[in-house]
């Protein structure tokens, strides 16, 4: 049996029993399992207890900080370093081996690891959704996630999901890949980027007015992955054509078309949501920077 390694890892989690098990199993080497649960229905807890992990329930007041943050601020962590794992991913047994060699490098204090994104059972290896990197490994005390300024924003959920970690300290990059693939149906993934596109809105809205809290990443073109992103995305929100674009960068340019169906229907999706994002953006700019939320409210109770 292979010797426990100590790192904590953090689970953000609400209503994930169809996903829970195939994460869970791929964290047993670690030393702590924490799952930040927000009131699940389902069966998510009694799963997570059922591998030994512990669970601690998170109650979301609508402002900051968001789950991972409190949970970073509040959690008393047994290890110096966490790993922060969402409930549709999976940690391989080569990159825990590689994980237990960097946690004793003192040379850094945060690791990116890269993932697979795995869509309709097919990884997404084009598209540019490969290498995607996410500093997810970092010692504790030392990281935290940005700050976008969204928390005005309504149905964007309790948890950050594109906001970054911004690091005290220099950060490698791990050479294995973590795994992504949610077991649930496309509904489960309209509804979520649904909810995402009220939050990216926000994010293009602010990028457009220069209202970034100061305490974000920069933008820099010569920077790390990261902030060569923050670069392009500043120049993307200001272009025509966005839905267009995305689809034909995706598909075309970056050959989403060797991914097969798959592919091609994640193209579509992705154009869709940029869609969604721009029509939200358009009721920003046109409604005091405000979404309509009184009518976010109706849809959802009916």
């Amino acid at each position: 049996m292979l010797s426990k390694i100590p790192v904590s890892v953090l689970i953000p989690a609400k209503n994930e029993e169809l996903n829970l098990p195939a994460c869970l199993t791929s964290l047993e080497r670690a030393s702590e399992v924490v799952m930040v649960d927000s009131q699940s229905s389902d069966k998510s807890v009694e799963i997570a207890e059922s591998y030994g992990a512990k669970v601690v329930q998170f109650n979301f007041n609508g402002r900051w900080p968001k789950k991972k943050n409190w949970s970073l601020d509040n959690i008393d962590f047994q290890n110096e370093w966490v790993l922060i794992v969402d409930c549709d991913e999976r940690i391989p047994p080569e990159l825990w081996d590689e994980i237990a060699q960097v946690i004793q490098n003192d040379e850094y204090q945060g690791y990116y690891l890269n993932r697979r994104v795995f869509f309709l059972g097919k990884w997404i290896r084009y598209g540019g959704k490969y290498p995607d990197w996410n500093l997810r490994l970092f010692k504790h005390q030392k990281g935290r996630y940005e700050n976008l300024n969204t928390e005005d924003v309504s149905n964007t959920g309790d948890n950050e999901v594109h906001e970054h970690v911004i690091l005290e300290g220099k950060v490698g990059y791990l050479k294995n890949d973590m795994l992504h693939e949610d077991f649930r149906d496309l509904y489960h993934w309209l509804e979520r980027h649904n909810r995402y596109s009220n939050w990216e809105a926000r994010v293009y809205y602010n990028l457009l007015t220069d209202e970034l809290n100061s305490g974000t990443i920069g933008a820099n073109l010569f920077g790390d992955a990261v902030q060569r992103k923050r670069f392009l995305k500043k120049i993307w929100v200001r272009l025509p054509f966005k839905p267009l674009l995305r689809f034909t960068l995706f598909y075309i340019i970056r050959r989403g078309f060797l991914d097969g169906t798959a592919g091609y229907i994640y193209g579509r999706l992705l154009s869709q949501y940029e869609y969604q994002i721009g029509v939200k953006l358009y009721e920003l700019k046109n409604c005091g920077g405000q979404l309509n939320t009184a009518k976010n409210k109706v849809i959802d109770n009916g």
